[in-house]
Formats: structure tokens, C-alpha cells, sequence
């Protein structure tokens, strides 16, 4: 036991040591992208802290907060040289790619939409101010989207109930012009040129509960 405790005590030194580099090689790289001191400092760490938390639990059958895997240095290293020439390459596409998007909802209940839209619309508004009412459905969709930054995950709500959707993939020749549309043209932003490549079509279709589809049938 007093072996196992020994190797218990270095491999937290490792873990404190490790964490030291970690933290000098992140201010030195100063937020650079892909720098390959952070990286190597990263695998370090991760590898101390995974030895420690395997002999944690041999020895006392306790484990660490620390939920991480070993990683092979030299795939680690294989994997990192080959992003850093990606990243480095002076081979641009010459051509943008497009991801156009389209998903529909059906609305179970426009009261509990509207009532969901408005309790976001509190959430963003100062306490001194009153908040508009939201007013129809479209716009309490447009309210859950602002309060979510444009994501569409935030209308994965009880409220909304998603239907079919689809994502397509194209190149095209320039960028989108948002200035050369009308706010409220519905067509124009999506509308693909002659020149445009569709590369390809996701169909997405809703998650269905098995005892929804029982009920289906």
C-alpha cells in the first residue's frame, strides 16, 4: 500500500505540473488558433489527469470529478499537423457555399405560444419597461428566435410540434446581398441563380415516439 500510495502522490504532482504548463502555454499563445504548445500542454494535462483518476480508484475505489479519456500523443500530434496544414493551405475554395434551410411547425395550442413568446419577450426586456404584447403567431415565433439568437433550437418547444424540413447544400458564385432584397421579400434571399451548384438535399423528418406511432397505426 505504500507503493500504491507513492505512485498515488506522483501522479497528482503530474496532474498540478501539468495543469502549470497547460495554463503558461495558454497565455503565451495569447489566443492564437491551433497553436501547437496549447495543444500539446492540453493532451498532457488530459492524460495526467486520466492516470491520476485510474489509480484514485484502484487504490481507494474513488474517482474525480474529471470525466476524460487518454489520448495517444503521436495520433494526437498526426491530428493536429494535419489541421495546422489545412488551416495553413493557400488553396481557397472559389466558390461560397450556400446552406439554405427550411423547417416546419404546426401550433397545438396559439395560446401557449404566444404565452412561451411573451414570457421571452419579459426575459429580454429592462424591469422598468413594459413589454409590447405579442401579437398573432408569427411574431411569437420571431420573438423565440431573437431570444435565441437566430438559432433554430430555440423553437425546440413544448409549443411548436416540428414537422418535415430540408437542408440544401449549394455553391454559388457570390455571397447573398441582403441590401438588394426588401425586408419583406420572401423569395429573393433564397432564390437560387442559374449558376448556382446544389451539391445536396437533407430530408429531416421529426422524432416520433414508439407509442405514438402505435397510436398512429
Amino acid at each position: 500500500m505504500t507503493d500504491q500510495h507513492g505512485e498515488l502522490e506522483a501522479a497528482l504532482e503530474r496532474v498540478i505540473e501539468s495543469a502549470r504548463t497547460h495554463l503558461a502555454a495558454v497565455r503565451a499563445g495569447d489566443g492564437r488558433i491551433d497553436d501547437d504548445n496549447v495543444w500539446q500542454a492540453y493532451v498532457e494535462l488530459n492524460n495526467a489527469s486520466s492516470d491520476y483518476d485510474q489509480r484514485l480508484l484502484a487504490a481507494y475505489g474513488e474517482v474525480t470529478p474529471w470525466d476524460v479519456e487518454s489520448i495517444d500523443p503521436d495520433e494526437a500530434d498526426e491530428r493536429f499537423g494535419g489541421a495546422g496544414a489545412l488551416a495553413d493551405a493557400d488553396d481557397p475554395h472559389p466558390r461560397v457555399i450556400s446552406v439554405r434551410q427550411r423547417r416546419d411547425y404546426r401550433v397545438p395550442s396559439v395560446a401557449a405560444l404566444i404565452r412561451a413568446a411573451e414570457a421571452a419577450r419579459r426575459e429580454g426586456t429592462p424591469e422598468e419597461d413594459e413589454p409590447a404584447p405579442v401579437e398573432g403567431v408569427g411574431e411569437a415565433v420571431l420573438e423565440l428566435l431573437q431570444s435565441g439568437d437566430g438559432s433554430l433550437s430555440a423553437l425546440d418547444v413544448p409549443e411548436l410540434e416540428p414537422l418535415d424540413g430540408v437542408v440544401m447544400v449549394s455553391e454559388v458564385a457570390s455571397p447573398v446581398d441582403l441590401e438588394a432584397f426588401d425586408d419583406d421579400d420572401p423569395v429573393g434571399p433564397f432564390q437560387p441563380a442559374g449558376d448556382d451548384r446544389l451539391i445536396g438535399r437533407l430530408d429531416e423528418h421529426p422524432f416520433v415516439e414508439a407509442d405514438e406511432v402505435g397510436q398512429a397505426r
